[in-house]
Parts: C-alpha cells; sequence; structure tokens
C-alpha cells in the first residue's frame, strides 16, 4: 500500500487511539509516563528547537544614533502645531465647527508616533510636501476654481460697445465736468431720444450726435494738454494702456475674470526661432505649393508641382476602421486613391489617419509615388490576357479591338482612364472585396505578357499583322 495515498496517510500520520482493552491500553498501562506523539508524514528532517537569529537586536538609542532629544526636535521641525497667527488666518476662512474639528483631529494625533512609526520618503521621486495643503502642485492637485463662472449671455462686443467700454475706463482716469465723469454719447441727443436704443436713433440725429461728441472729446484733449485746470488728473500712464489691451474682456460681460481665458497669440516673428520650422517655398512653383505639401514628392519623382496637380486622381475605396484599445474604441478612416498621368503612368495609394481629409492627403501622395509605367498596346489597350490573385479576388483581364470601350467594374474604370486604357474587358467571378479588387487590377496592369520576349523565347519573329496591313494607322 502506497503512502501517497488518503487512506494510508492517515494512518501513520494518525496518532494511536485509546482504546479500552486493545494494544494502546496495554501500551499505556505498561508505561504511564510516556506519551506517545505523531508527526505528519514528511521527506523532511524535523528540526530539533525554533531557528534563532545569529546576532541579538540591538536598539538605536542603545547605539547612540537616536535618543529623545533628537526625537523631539525632529517631530518639531517636521511636523509643527499650528500658531496663533495661523490659526487666525483659519477662523477667517472656516465656521467654528470646522475650526473645532481641526483641533480635535489635531488632538487625537500625537506627533511623536510620526516620527517614531512613520517612513518619511527621501528619493527623487517623493512628495513634495506632507500634509501641508497650502500650495498648489500641478503635478498632484486640479487647479483651483476659486472664479466665478463664464456669462453664458457674452458676444464680443462690438464697435459701439466697444467704445462705450472704452468710455467708461477713461474715466476711472480723468474728469472733464463737474461731475467727474465724462459726457458719453447720449448726452448729445434730444431727451426724446436718451431712453431709446442707438439703433433706432434716426439718421440725423445720429450724425449729429457722433459729430458733437467728437467735438468734445477733441476739447477735452486740448483742456488736458493746455493743463488749463490743475486739478485734474494727468491720464492714464503707459502701464495702465497696456494692462487695458493684455487683461480687459473684449465680450460683454463686464470684464468678468473667470478659470478659463485664451492664451496671447505668439508674434509673427519669435526671435532665435524664425525661419526654423518654415518649409522653404520654391519660386519655381509660382505660388502653388506656399505650405510645402509637394516639395518632398518633387524630390522622389523628379515632377514639378504643375505637374503634379496636372495628374488625375480619384479616390476608390473609402472605409471607416476601429482599433480597440484599453481608452475604447480609436477610430479611422482607410482611403486607397489612383493616380494617373493619362498615358500610360499608373499609381496606388492606401492610407490610414483619425482624420479624413489627412488620410486623404496621404494617399494621394503616396499614390503619385507609387507611380509605374502600365504597357499599352496600340496606347488604347492591354496585351492578351492576364489573370491577378489576391486573396480571395480574382481579376481577369482581356484586350479588345478599338472601339469595344471599358466593359469594366467602376473601379477597374476609374483606374484604366488614369492610366489612358480605352479598350478593355474585365471580369471579377470570386470575391469583390474593394480593396483586394483594385490591387489585383493593379498587379494584372502592372504584370501583362510581353509578346516579343515570348518570341525571343521560342526563337520566332512577331510580326503585327495590323501595322503591315493598316501601316500603322490603327486608331
Amino acid at each position: 500500500m502506497s503512502v501517497a495515498r488518503p487512506a494510508a496517510r492517515r494512518l501513520v500520520s494518525g496518532r494511536l487511539a485509546a482504546a479500552p482493552g486493545g494494544i494502546a491500553a496495554a501500551a499505556c498501562a505498561s508505561s504511564p509516563s510516556t506519551t506517545v506523539f505523531a508527526h505528519h508524514f514528511h521527506s523532511s528532517p524535523q528540526l530539533s528547537a525554533r531557528r534563532r537569529p545569529r546576532f541579538a537586536s540591538v536598539r538605536a538609542a542603545d547605539m547612540g544614533l537616536m535618543d529623545d532629544k533628537q526625537i523631539d526636535q525632529f517631530t518639531k521641525d517636521k511636523f509643527p502645531k499650528y500658531s496663533p497667527e495661523e490659526i487666525d488666518l483659519l477662523r477667517n476662512r472656516y465656521s467654528p465647527q470646522q475650526i473645532a474639528a481641526l483641533e480635535a483631529g489635531e488632538a487625537a494625533i500625537d506627533p511623536r508616533d510620526l516620527t517614531v512609526q512613520g517612513r518619511l520618503r527621501d528619493d527623487p521621486y517623493k512628495m513634495p510636501y506632507i500634509d501641508d495643503f497650502a500650495e498648489t502642485q500641478p503635478i498632484i492637485d486640479k487647479r483651483a476654481k476659486n472664479k466665478q463662472a463664464p456669462d453664458p449671455h457674452a458676444h464680443f462686443m462690438n464697435l459701439d460697445e466697444f467704445a462705450e467700454d472704452l468710455a467708461l475706463w477713461a474715466d476711472k482716469f480723468q474728469t472733464g465736468e463737474v461731475t467727474g465723469t465724462l459726457k458719453a454719447l447720449v448726452d448729445f441727443v434730444p431727451d426724446e431720444f436718451k431712453k431709446t436704443p442707438e439703433g433706432q436713433w434716426p439718421g440725423r440725429v445720429r450724425d449729429e450726435a457722433h459729430k458733437a461728441f467728437k467735438a468734445y472729446l477733441e476739447a477735452e484733449v486740448s483742456r488736458q494738454q493746455a493743463g488749463t485746470d490743475a486739478d485734474d488728473t494727468s491720464g492714464p500712464t503707459d502701464a495702465d494702456v497696456l494692462q487695458y489691451i493684455l487683461e480687459r474682456s473684449g465680450m460683454t460681460d463686464g470684464n468678468r475674470t473667470t478659470n478659463s481665458s485664451l492664451a496671447p497669440a505668439l508674434p509673427n516673428k519669435v526671435p532665435g526661432v524664425a525661419g526654423l520650422y518654415k518649409n522653404a517655398i520654391d519660386p519655381e512653383d509660382k505660388g502653388l505649393d506656399d505650405i510645402g505639401i509637394y516639395q518632398d514628392l518633387k524630390r522622389r519623382t523628379g515632377m514639378s508641382v504643375q505637374e503634379i496637380l496636372r495628374l488625375k486622381s480619384k479616390r476608390l475605396v473609402v472605409r471607416y476602421v476601429a482599433n480597440q484599445t484599453r481608452l475604447g474604441k480609436v477610430q479611422k478612416s482607410a482611403v486607397m486613391f489612383a493616380v494617373g498621368n493619362g498615358d500610360g503612368w499608373l499609381g496606388i495609394g492606401e492610407a490610414k489617419s483619425t482624420e479624413p481629409t489627412t488620410a486623404v492627403l496621404k494617399a494621394r501622395l503616396l499614390a503619385i509615388r507609387n507611380m509605374r509605367p502600365i504597357r499599352r498596346y496600340e496606347n488604347r489597350t492591354i496585351y492578351g490576357s492576364v489573370t491577378a490573385k489576391v486573396s480571395g479576388t480574382v481579376v481577369k483581364m482581356d484586350a479588345r479591338p478599338p472601339g469595344f470601350g471599358l466593359r469594366v467594374s467602376h473601379r477597374i474604370f476609374e483606374m484604366c482612364r488614369a492610366a489612358g486604357i480605352d479598350d478593355l474587358a474585365a471580369s471579377i467571378p470570386r470575391s469583390r472585396n474593394p480593396m483586394n479588387t483594385v490591387k489585383a487590377a493593379y498587379w494584372a496592369l502592372c504584370n501583362q505578357p510581353d509578346p516579343d520576349e515570348m518570341a525571343m523565347g521560342r526563337g520566332k519573329k512577331l510580326v503585327d499583322v495590323r501595322k503591315v496591313y493598316y501601316g500603322g494607322a490603327v486608331n
């Protein structure tokens, strides 16, 4: 019987049970002071005693590394209590109930326990503070929103609203009349129109009011420059004007400050950076590629921008694909383009991007870069018959006589127009996957059988009967 079986293990590792009149009872009677213990069956030998460490533990205080004075000094430096000035500041912000809760929390926690039991990090990635939340850390904390929300009904000022806002701002710096404020445009209209919006004033009244208001402002400026009133203030300084330009709100929200704001625009030419990240403009392009889209394509293909723009292009396939990530589905657009010059050159390009316009541009540039010459018989059809297979899609193409036309699917039709093929028959007997159809058709056009090479391989001479009998006038 194997001891690995459960029944055998229980038999070997079990303790002898005391039974009246049995062997165990006799053994206990013969030696009453002997107690038999049974250990669990294991292949490892049993240790005689508990393993003890080789060296005794020594306290840091016994080694002289730390004493009560050092602990108290560290506690005082790292975990100071609130000062009376700080308590007064807290009372200005929090209610008495909250102040009582703060004091109860401070009394419940002993700073000495934090020193003895706590562990303060000293690595480069430690927090810049322990329990002091008076300062906001941009990496850890969210931006505090301590300002009111923006006005949902605010809009950008028009010319009249801007003039009124400018007059209100200017009133704070100089005095024109006894009242201490400058006159407004509404003060120069008759009393019957003072409560009427400016847009409803008659044209004659509006023109006269503007002329009078302009003359009044010019007179005030002259008076200020002449210094007729010594009590008048000197007006806004350059710093005040700059603050008005940079910080004054351009909307009808009463110059309300909110948590959201627009970043100031960069100047046209940044010192030290101007010209470094701007594509060079080629004068030969004649303003057709100021952005620099076709500059790399020009170097690769040797064509000019005028020749690139004259190419025939057609978008053949558009698909919307999604990539499942841990952040969700990332939607992309997959586009396939066909580009040709209409005279025996054809190329296809495939690109993906989250923006459809970017995918279209990338696919078109790739198609132009992948253009290859297509062999054409009499500049109108292909040579013989050719079959191409891509995955489960099979495309069969056959040459046809003049005037036959293009009896093919719409995608192959656009490819033939771009390549300059006028007579062709094609069939797709199996799968009609759009992208595989375009790829198979392109492979078939680029891998046509060459009759001259076939004749040379057989040691024969190839004669084109149409050219012999019709003298080359075959179109």
